[in-house]
């Protein structure tokens, strides 16, 4: 439900949406007008495309790509369109962003990619990772935006720099963002597997033998942490062996951290339907 509401409200921001692009670029020159016109339909495509074919990737781009509409609303506003044009676009964009950003949303798109006879589930983002990552959207997204019409404008320095820092950013930034797509809870056949390119730093595989159950995490759990730390419901996941695995690497440990471990903490999105999904594969849930 969550990724038609997007595709709908995404629909209608460019439908009744561009008002406001006009009135806020009514006195500008037409070079102004030409970028920020081919610009907005860019994005609209690219978010568009993204919203039709589910995919991790088709994931990334949208939750990127989506929330720069919010941006445009803004840049309209100060630029002096009308306040009703500028309803009729950031109320679909907002509704598209929330949209994109449910679990609901991100299940499906993460689902759409999974291989053969398995239950691919999102975990939450983690709280360090997950705040740096929008404080970097937010520098970047102006970027973005102001330099190629800066550049229009006729203001080549500054317009060039935010141009090189956006294109920077795209290079470094957007690899990271995508690693936040990649964080899943895997039910296989062969059992469960952790696959999370932020906190580990190889997949995490529990075969069905080693599984001893699987329960909504106690407040005094002593199991290993591997959320990121995440917010929220956290699930245990009990193993009747010691199982071992590696935290990402830091510079403070180059070679990651191996941790041998008999039960530790993951973060679904979702974790009532992660437990009912493990049940229904025969995994033990408390």
């Amino acid at each position: 439900m969550a990724a038609w509401i997007a595709r709908g409200a995404w629909v209608l921001v460019a439908i009744v949406g561009g008002a406001a692009i006009d009135g806020a670029l009514a006195d500008r020159s037409d070079a102004v007008r030409w970028v920020a016109g081919v610009g907005c339909w860019m994005l609209w495509g690219i978010v568009m495309a993204a919203l039709a074919l589910p995919a991790v990737r088709s994931l990334t781009i949208a939750r990127v790509g989506a929330p720069l509409s919010l941006v445009v609303a803004v840049v309209a506003a100060v630029a002096g369109a009308p306040a009703l044009d500028l309803a009729l676009l950031a109320v679909p964009a907002v509704v598209a962003c929330a949209a994109i950003f449910t679990a609901d949303f991100g299940r499906v798109f993460v689902q759409a990619s999974s291989y053969g006879d398995e239950e691919r589930l999102p975990l939450r983002f983690p709280v360090a990772a997950g705040s740096a990552a929008v404080v970097m959207w937010v520098i970047w997204a102006p970027a973005l935006l102001l330099g190629p019409i800066l550049i229009a404008a006729k203001n080549p320095i500054g317009g060039g720099i935010l141009t090189l820092l956006a294109a920077a950013g795209i290079v470094l930034l957007v690899p990271k963002w995508h690693r936040l797509s990649r964080r899943w809870l895997v039910l296989v056949p062969a059992g469960l597997v952790v696959h999370d390119p932020v906190v580990l730093a190889d997949t995490l595989m529990v075969r069905t033998n080693q599984l001893a159950g699987m329960r909504l995490a106690p407040a005094d759990t002593e199991a290993a942490d591997l959320t990121g730390p995440a917010s929220g419901f956290a699930i245990e996941v009990q193993a009747s062996e010691t199982v071992t695995t590696v935290f990402a690497f830091t510079p403070q440990e180059p070679n990651g951290r191996a941790i041998h471990m008999t039960g530790f903490l993951i973060s679904p999105s979702r974790p009532g339907e992660a437990l009912r999904t493990a049940a229904a594969r025969g995994i033990p849930v408390s």
